[in-house]
């Protein structure tokens, strides 16, 4: 096995989390839930399911390259940079589709499978690098503050219509219906 094998791999494995972890809070709903897995239909908490897809994702990748002794580099980095990049990656593509034709699950699953290739691609080149060294600790921070962020919006949300659940009509956990 090697290095290309297992984005190919991951590439799988994250989109397949994906379908799990949309309806994990609405099996399981508590704090801990709300801050990882998404908790209502907005386009923000879709956002914050592509991100937790790719960093829990990343203990699966991270046993896989050690299982098979794989050479890499920046595995922090890489998860981070993967894991970050994979929110405007999918926006870019999803949001004037979105604007223009309305919710089409076909189309928004179809962009979030093109996103995680993109992101997959981009963790196999930091992968590869020369080791970045203290980037690498300073990813597992960012990772941190990233989650805080996550947890905040998801009971703060802005009132935008980024963070508004159409469906339910209203704004984050503690909102009342519009």
């Amino acid at each position: 096995m090697n290095l290309k094998k297992v984005k190919l791999i991951a590439v799988i494995g994250i989109f397949l989390l994906g379908f799990l972890f949309h309806f994990v809070y609405d099996l399981i709903p508590s704090t801990f839930t709300a801050i990882f897995f998404p908790v209502n239909e907005s386009i923000w908490e879709h956002m914050k399911l592509l991100f937790s897809m790719v960093i829990f994702y990343g203990i699966i990748d991270y046993i896989i390259l050690q299982k098979f002794k794989i050479k890499h580099n920046n595995f922090l980095t890489s998860l981070f940079v993967s894991a970050i990049t994979i929110i405007p990656i999918y926006l870019i593509m999803f949001l004037p589709i979105y604007y223009k034709m309305g919710q089409n699950m076909i189309i928004t699953i179809g962009l979030m499978l093109v996103s995680v290739i993109i992101s997959q691609i981009i963790s196999y080149y930091i992968l590869k690098a020369k080791d970045f060294d203290k980037l690498n600790i300073i990813s597992i921070i960012l990772i941190i503050i990233s989650y805080i962020v996550f947890a905040y919006l998801t009971y703060n949300p802005i009132k935008n219509e980024l963070f508004f659940d159409t469906q339910e009509e209203k704004y984050g956990l503690n909102d009342y219906n519009v």
